[in-house]
């Protein structure tokens, strides 16, 4: 009736799949038609353009032709555009012609005015309501008339999921025929509910997502916080020291409880434990034996200003600038790789934390509790692989490095290597291998060969390229 009458259409769908179908249908029913939804960006411009014509029929998504103003009667401004652009026509002929187009949209515009404006068809209701008043405003904009209306059907997923039963159950009692049209406030409002419900449930899964970045987003800031200060920083040797002191404080109380009996020291793992992460051997429990009265402060004492003069000592060989330049690497290499490692955690964490609810537990609470102490045993961790790396790393002389580099070189120019059965083999194969040779024949391998990625048959278990593959 619309195009029979010269109104333009734009029918409204809720995804490609659907404009699709309606095309189709279109088709089948022999109307002239055109389909943007986000497929077809070349031609997009031109059929909103074309939009506004009199009895043009637009199908679109919610996506296509978004920001765009469809104008009554079509846009003359593409038209007019291109015969300025065209060298072949005089000055006078191209306003000719430009007026000629002008006068020609005003008639196109005036018959869409008197047909009643552009009419809008929305084939469902989406999930939020401002996508449906968008959907109304294509039409009657800047004061031009205007109409709109929506066709629904109870198994359209909105109804069905949200409000699917209830309204069914009415028009059953109501005994309505299959395909009657319904117009009924009731209706209206149950399909506002929906989007309603809709709604709120996109609200809550965005504000629990918000909930959940803002955790990593605290330990965000405290992270790179730190990391700007180590690159600003021009001494890191004070923070180096204060992560050293905490080491070594965690490994003597995990051996020596605070308030424990000397019964319950752990000395060999101790002594053990140190050996490990910082590299000091201390006989530990010859000072006890010497000191009977050494208790656990008087002990931790002395084995931080050990730890303490060791570190000045390779200071001393390394020089000053040398070190800082080497303890910001590190702490910046191991900040950057276990923060990483982190955010992965993070993300393994978050995707199986609503689980807890089946245990009568907020997720919530549950992932910040647990990212927090995730976030201790990051910075833990780096504390102690910074004090590792520090305190383990072998600081060399300058002698001791030119002694090296002269030594090898008198051994190697020494070293003769001689084969005295490579000329003679070569000289005399066997008879087979002559054989072959005379033959012109390939060799064969004997036995059945082995891929690289097979299992290696001396039976170790290990791939062959990573066994006896090796070799060859």
């Amino acid at each position: 009736q619309c195009q029979a009458k010269g109104q333009p259409v734009l029918v409204g769908t809720t995804s490609i799949e659907n404009s699709e179908l309606i095309s189709n249908l279109l088709a089948k029913a022999k109307l002239e038609h055109q389909v943007l939804n986000a497929k077809q960006h070349e031609r997009e411009a031109h059929i909103v353009a074309e939009a506004g014509r009199p009895g043009v029929i637009t199908i679109a998504t919610n996506m296509a032709g978004r920001g765009t103003d469809i104008v009554l009667g079509g846009n003359p401004e593409a038209a007019i555009h291109a015969v300025h652009m065209d060298e072949k026509l005089s000055e006078s002929e191209k306003e000719a012609r430009a007026a000629q187009l002008k006068a020609e949209w005003q008639q196109r515009h005036d018959a869409v005015l008197a047909a009643g404006g552009l009419h809008i068809i929305g084939t469902e209701r989406h999930e939020s309501r401002r996508v449906d008043n968008q959907l109304r405003g294509r039409s009657g904009r800047q004061g031009d008339p205007g109409s709109s209306r929506f066709y629904l059907s109870l198994d359209d997923q909105l109804l069905r999921i949200f409000s699917g039963e209830r309204v069914s159950a009415i028009m059953a009692r109501l005994n309505m025929p299959e395909g009657e049209a319904i117009e009924h406030s009731m209706v209206t409002r149950a399909i506002e509910n929906a989007q309603r419900k809709v709604e709120g449930r996109n609200f809550d899964i965005r504000k629990q997502l918000l909930e959940f970045d803002d955790v990593s987003n605290d330990q965000r800031k405290v992270i790179y916080e730190q990391r700007n200060e180590l690159l600003e920083a021009v001494d890191v040797g004070a923070t180096i020291q204060a992560m050293r002191h905490d080491v070594l404080n965690s490994i003597i109380a995990t051996h020596i409880p605070p308030g424990s009996v000397e019964e319950q020291w752990d000395i060999p793992s101790l002594e053990k434990n140190l050996a490990e992460e910082t590299g000091l051997t201390l006989p530990i429990a010859q000072w006890l034996e010497e000191n009977p009265d050494l208790h656990e402060e008087t002990l931790r004492e002395r084995v931080v200003e050990i730890a303490d003069s060791n570190y000045a000592e390779k200071e001393v060989l390394a020089s000053a600038e040398n070190m800082r330049n080497f303890e910001r690497s590190v702490m910046l290499q191991s900040l950057d790789n276990h923060w990483r490692e982190h955010l992965a955690a993070l993300d393994h964490l978050r995707q199986g934390i609503h689980l807890r609810s089946y245990a009568q537990k907020n997720p919530k609470q549950e992932y910040k509790r647990e990212a927090f102490e995730l976030f201790e045993s990051l910075l833990n961790t780096v504390k102690s692989e910074v004090t590792r790396v520090t305190m383990l790393v072998q600081v060399r002389s300058r002698e001791e490095l030119e002694a090296e580099a002269v030594e090898p070189v008198a051994e190697v120019s020494n070293v003769q290597y001689q084969h005295a059965d490579y000329d003679e083999a070569l000289a005399n194969p066997s008879a087979e291998e002559a054989a072959l040779l005379a033959s012109g024949q390939p060799v064969v391998r004997e036995g059945v060969k082995v891929g690289r990625n097979d299992p290696c048959p001396c039976g170790s278990g290990k791939k062959y390229k990573n066994c006896h593959g090796a070799l060859s």
